[in-house]
């Protein structure tokens, strides 16, 4: 016999089934009074039964709502927080939460669905470090636009992963198996950029021995990686805008267009907008680059994504090492105005200077700890009076409420460290209580999960 199910939403099955007890003691009531009112007798105790029937039974039917609903979520937020991985995310801020059951399962859900973007996140770009919300952020965009067709403007600060970016997006879109065709336009002189990205005809110029297809001949049916666009000169973009535009180039030399199929990215450090209003950027160009833009953020606000970034640029190395908390604490207090690619220097730097497997903050250049932990920490000689509080001028200016939160965030991260995440221990070897310890987690945002082993 075949098995007929119908599959039918519980937003759906739940409402019918008390719009129906609503039914169900309107009917009854209406017929009770009728009829005790046609054998002129009073109906006040039939209808009070009957109420007390209903209310019987639509207690038993909320009863059964509970256990067969909300005793499944009990189960799995109890089974869910036994798990240690959970116990270590910190517990999200949400204003006005309730504590009661209801919050709780919200607060365990919104945990889990940050732990499951993370593995998402490592799955999908397993040569992207992020772990942040803000790269999530931007790994999510890449989701949503890599199977598009849609020209993608990518702006940050210069050593925050552009190119890196760039390729992900390409790898996670329909050209995935074309090419993916990269140039530098700051990196090419301008008078050879165009012969770069248009190619060229035998003889167009002296020298031109042979004719050689362009960039965008090369990535024809894939992906052009225009990086640097904003130091493109001016007559080049005009030609680049009409090549976005007409989907067609011509040869430095050659009369005859050709036709090409190239989905375009791009990427700068500038400030586009301001270039516009300056004439150094052409605005037609702007506009037709503009379409989806991703914001990268530069690595001082993704600090937590350093104790991983650092691990795989030092196994990119083939340098099995490792970093000591206190060389930790010193990296994550660092505001990186090069962000990851000044990281990757540093390590490089600290490599060759280490004589074992760990990276101490002796081995740190020079120039790095000066300006992570100033005059004070950096000073060459241990015996050198310190500077005056009463010494004039921004050069000794001791901003000490900055200081200090850098000192108190230094200490939590390396108690954290110490204890790998765990906070009873981190509070314990600190001296204060946990609760002390949450709020001043919360308060520099530190994530509990990057210090888990």
């Amino acid at each position: 016999m075949k098995d007929i199910r119908f599959n039918i939403s519980l937003y759906i099955i739940v409402p019918v089934i008390f719009a129906g007890i609503a039914i169900l003691s309107i009917i009854v009531t209406y017929n009770t009074t009728t009829y005790y009112l046609a054998k002129s007798m009073a109906p006040l105790w039939p209808v009070v039964m009957w109420g007390v029937v209903l209310i019987a039974f639509t207690l038993i039917c909320g009863l059964l709502i509970v256990k067969f609903l909300i005793d499944p979520v009990k189960r799995f937020v109890r089974k869910t927080k036994a798990l240690e991985v959970v116990r270590s995310l910190p517990v999200p801020s949400v204003p006005n939460r309730v504590d009661d059951d209801m919050g709780k399962f919200a607060m365990v859900f919104d945990q889990v669905t940050e732990l499951l973007s993370k593995v998402e996140a490592r799955q999908l770009f397993p040569r992207i470090v992020g772990q942040s919300k803000a790269m999530r952020g931007v790994l999510n965009q890449i989701v949503k636009v890599a199977p598009e067709e849609t020209t993608v403007l990518l702006i940050g600060e210069t050593g925050t992963g552009k190119e890196l970016i760039a390729q992900n997006i390409h790898r996670h879109s329909n050209r995935q198996d074309k090419p993916f065709v990269a140039i530098n336009c700051a990196a090419i002189p301008e008078g050879l950029l165009e012969s770069e990205l248009f190619g060229y005809e035998k003889g167009a110029f002296t020298g031109a021995g042979s004719k050689k297809p362009g960039k965008f001949e090369l990535a024809d049916g894939g992906t052009l990686f225009l990086d640097e666009i904003g130091d493109m000169p001016l007559n080049t973009q005009a030609k680049v805008l009409r090549a976005i535009e007409e989907n067609t180039i011509e040869r430095v030399g050659a009369v005859k267009p050709i036709k090409i199929n190239v989905r375009f990215i791009a990427a700068t450090n500038r400030n586009l907008d301001k270039m516009v209003a300056s004439d150094l950027f052409r605005q037609d160009l702007f506009y037709r680059l503009n379409v989806f833009s991703i914001m990268l953020p530069p690595l001082r606000n993704r600090r937590e994504d350093i104790p991983l970034l650092a691990d795989k640029l030092l196994n990119e190395m083939g340098k099995p090492m490792h970093v000591s908390s206190e060389t930790l604490q010193l990296l994550m207090n660092h505001d990186w105005p090069g962000n990851v690619r000044e990281l990757k220097n540093v390590l490089e730097s600290s490599t060759v200077l280490s004589e074992n497997d760990t990276i101490t903050p002796s081995t740190l250049p020079f120039a790095f700890s000066r300006a992570v932990t100033g005059d004070l920490r950096a000073n060459p000689d241990p015996e050198a009076p310190l500077p005056s509080l009463s010494s004039k001028g921004p050069e000794n200016n001791f901003a000490l409420d900055e200081r200090i939160k850098k000192f108190e965030r230094g200490l939590i991260v390396d108690a954290l460290i110490q204890t790998e995440g765990v906070q009873v221990k981190a509070a314990a070897l600190l001296g204060i209580k946990e609760r002390s310890l949450w709020h001043r987690i919360k308060k520099y945002n530190i994530k509990i999960a990057d210090f888990k082993r």
